[in-house]
């Protein structure tokens, strides 16, 4: 997903608006890659610590001390991490800002924190991590767009920052709901290791509501953004209403009613969808203005 949404805003986005990139086509790639492999060390680092709540919530998905021992499982997360660092270091010095090579050891290194103590923290482990999703569509806009920013494009650039901003706010909220959800089927493991959760905190039912009203925020935020930015693109109108406002509604709906461990899977599923039907239009975006539908 992450490796997907960046290349979807570089080549269905910035290359359609034909605008002075700062990196060739394969160092773009090294920054997915850097990503990817920043973001699959934390991936192996918090199942590490989540063996024995995974052996509860995912018992068909446990992998870390059932195919792969724990000195394994950390041999791959420095290998990982390591690389993708070394990676966004030498990212750093193509664009000629070598201290932008701090953001992949800080992330690298919030990833780590989430997996050992701040996931434990009610909500904040939720906030870190819808963060880190959001950061990495604005990382986008620092590596590719900032450094061939010059006096005459300041404007134009600065206009599609604005807009991998807007994605990022949108990439942001959802995925918080998504975080809260999932915190809500994975209860019962977590409440066994000593997890405070906000639906151990509150109760299941509670949380549900509560990402009930959360919802709103994200479904208005892209209803006010149609209306003010897009209203007259019908294409893209039309696509944000069927694959975004309607499945958000219906996640809206659903979440009010659901109690079991499976319809909270399926609503966390949903998302998931959303959040990718989300990123797909800027393409659509790209489409319609280019040919003025």
């Amino acid at each position: 997903m992450l490796a997907f949404m960046q290349l979807i805003f570089r080549y269905g986005f910035f290359k359609i608006q034909n605008i002075p990139l700062a990196l060739a086509d394969w160092q773009y790639g090294l920054l997915i890659l850097s990503t990817v492999l920043i973001a699959a060390g934390g991936y192996v680092i918090n199942n590490i610590f989540d063996q024995h709540t995974d052996v509860i919530n995912k018992p068909k998905t446990v992998i870390v001390g059932k195919d792969i021992s724990e000195i394994q499982a950390y041999n791959l997360y420095i290998g990982l991490t390591v690389t993708g660092v070394a990676i966004g270091f030498y990212i750093s010095n193509v664009i000629v800002k070598p201290g932008f090579a701090s953001i992949f050891i800080l992330v690298a290194a919030t990833l780590y924190l989430y997996a050992t103590s701040l996931k434990q923290m009610m909500l904040i482990g939720n906030i870190i991590v819808a963060l880190l999703l959001s950061f990495s569509v604005i990382i986008i806009g620092i590596f590719d767009l900032y450094p061939a920013t010059g006096l005459d494009n300041q404007q134009q650039m600065g206009l599609f920052f604005s807009i991998l901003l807007d994605y990022a706010i949108f990439a942001f909220m959802i995925n918080l709901l998504r975080e809260i959800v999932k915190d809500i089927e994975d209860t019962d493991g977590d409440y066994n290791q000593g997890m405070n959760t906000l639906p151990i905190a509150i109760g299941k039912s509670r949380t549900g509501k509560i990402v009930f009203g959360l919802s709103f925020i994200p479904l208005f935020f892209i209803l006010f953004y149609i209306n003010k930015y897009l209203f007259e693109l019908l294409f893209v109108t039309l696509y944000l209403l069927l694959f975004v406002v309607g499945p958000l509604i219906f996640f809206t709906v659903k979440v009010w009613t659901a109690k079991t461990k499976k319809e909270f899977h399926f609503l966390s599923i949903l998302l998931k969808c959303i959040l990718l039907f989300g990123i797909l239009s800027v393409v659509v975006i790209s489409l319609n203005i280019k040919y003025n539908a």
